[in-house]
């Protein structure tokens, strides 16, 4: 009797001793999320969540997708955002930053009003909307419409 009784209090000390997993579980053992909203600022403290990215041109987190969208002109479902491009200009309109899908984004500089934005081989050019080539290949095209720049935080109260 008394053997029986360790063995059940050993055992019972054993399971209680058990490491818990990393990861919390409901009642129905399904992994609970983990992740904090609004932990995902990349480098430059850009909020990726809430739509922001660093902006080499504006030197601040913008919101992309408020600029100029360009749809790819090779792709059957233009209309899908996440293959678009995105055009933000300077104040000055000498400058203009494209966003493209994967890549990390580009400074175009035009030398004079009504000439293009160019990089390299890049260009993008002011023609019924805008599009933008790689030599002479035309890769995106607009329509001209223009987003309101959206800039600092997603909290209102911070802005």
């Amino acid at each position: 009797m008394k053997t029986s009784f360790f063995s059940l209090l050993l055992l019972l000390l054993v399971g209680a001793c058990k490491p818990q997993s990393e990861e919390a579980t409901t009642a129905q053992g399904q992994v609970k999320d983990s992740t904090i909203t609004g932990s995902d600022k990349d480098e430059n403290g850009c909020l990726a969540s809430a739509g922001y990215t660093w902006s080499k041109l504006n030197k601040e987190c913008v919101r992309m997708f408020t600029g100029l969208q360009l749809n790819p002109v090779d792709q059957a479902n233009t209309e899908d955002e996440t293959l678009a491009a995105y055009v933000l200009f300077s104040e000055d309109r000498k400058q203009a930053e494209v966003f493209l899908p994967n890549q990390e984004s580009m400074v175009l500089t035009r030398a004079s009003e009504g000439r293009p934005w160019v990089k390299n081989d890049y260009q993008l050019v002011a023609w019924k909307g805008f599009i933008f080539k790689k030599g002479q290949t035309t890769l995106y095209a607009g329509d001209g419409e223009i987003g309101q720049k959206v800039t600092g935080s997603a909290d209102p109260e911070a802005e």
